[in-house]
């Protein structure tokens, strides 16, 4: 029988459940790489060299400790939040602490076997982080310029200080962002691709290479929309519930938030977008619903030049059968 490891997963410390044998062995250790160096330790103690470790997606406190497990080659899996707490449900769970979330989430692996987990190469990794800096830089500079107009002179200084200072942090980052494409020439291939299609910019390129590690792991572009949210979402029971169709939002909030702007420049740039826009107008849709399908056509589109190798067409025309 397969060695399990369920983990609860914080900003600084995670909470382990080793479960073999119908037995827990639980123990709390620090999120760090020390905390991953004294884990390992702890497994070679409890006889348990290879495990099938199984942790919740939250954010990306997630991504040092299961990179670390998947490079000692160990099986990983990382869960949709959702799934655990369905399965906790159905077992009708009630104690809710780090230490039982730990043995709920090996008790989840266990049952449910669930799939491997890929770390992304070291340079989707190096964007990945450089495009996050850059987005809480950003953030930070959204702040300080929100700040009350009113201010004293003294502390109206001061804030223009600070936003210049993040002014030239940004571009630093944006500088490093173009140098590391440029010096892999698969993610330089992609970002000329990418770039060739109306409405896509630098920014919206850095974030669709590193958080779907180029279409990698992608095979069918229902996949991608799926992992991004833009799958709708019906509401419908029997002859009394009829709710709207929204879109599920169970996906990655990033990709979905920088797709919103370059929608907007594709409706009236990119020949593509532009007919479904309009076709979409033509039938008295709401403006929200027009968005959310033009950003839905742009991920078809990016899929497509990506996995085809192939600049955008404008002038393609799908071949009907």
């Amino acid at each position: 029988m397969s060695v399990v490891l369920g983990i609860d997963i914080a900003k600084k410390k995670f909470d382990v459940a080793l479960l073999r044998d119908g037995k827990f062995r639980t123990k709390v250790f620090d999120n760090s790489p020390s905390g991953f160096t004294t884990l390992k330790e702890w497994l070679v103690r409890q006889g348990a060299d290879q495990v099938h470790a199984c942790m919740e997606a939250t954010g990306i406190l997630f991504e040092g400790l299961a990179t670390f497990l998947a490079d000692e080659g160990h099986r990983v899996s990382v869960v949709n939040p959702l799934k655990i707490k369905a399965f906790g449900e159905s077992l009708l769970t009630r104690t809710k602490t780090d230490k039982a979330d730990a043995r709920l989430i090996a008790r989840f692996c266990e049952a449910m076997n669930p799939s491997p987990w890929q770390p992304d190469p070291p340079e989707i990794r190096q964007l990945k982080a450089l495009g996050r800096r850059r987005d809480a830089l950003v953030e930070m500079r959204t702040q300080e310029s929100n700040r009350d107009g009113s201010s004293t002179p003294r502390v109206q200084e001061s804030i223009r200080t600070v936003i210049g200072m993040l002014d030239r942090e940004i571009e630093e980052i944006t500088r490093k962002i173009k140098e590391h494409i440029d010096n892999h020439p698969d993610l330089k291939n992609k970002s000329n691709l990418l770039r060739s299609i109306p409405g896509i910019g630098d920014v919206s390129i850095e974030v669709i290479l590193s958080e779907t590690n180029g279409f990698a792991n992608f095979d069918k572009v229902e996949q991608v929309v799926a992992y991004m949210g833009l799958s709708p979402r019906e509401k419908s029971s029997g002859t009394s519930v009829r709710g709207k169709s929204c879109l599920c939002k169970t996906g990655n909030r990033r990709l979905r938030k920088i797709l919103y702007m370059p929608a907007l420049v594709a409706m009236r740039h990119n020949p593509l977008v532009q007919q479904l826009a309009q076709r979409l107008k033509e039938k008295s849709k709401h403006g929200k619903l027009i968005a959310c399908a033009c950003m839905k056509k742009l991920v078809h589109i990016m899929f497509g030049v990506i996995k085809n190798n192939q600049l955008f067409n404008p002038n393609y025309t799908p071949v009907c059968a």
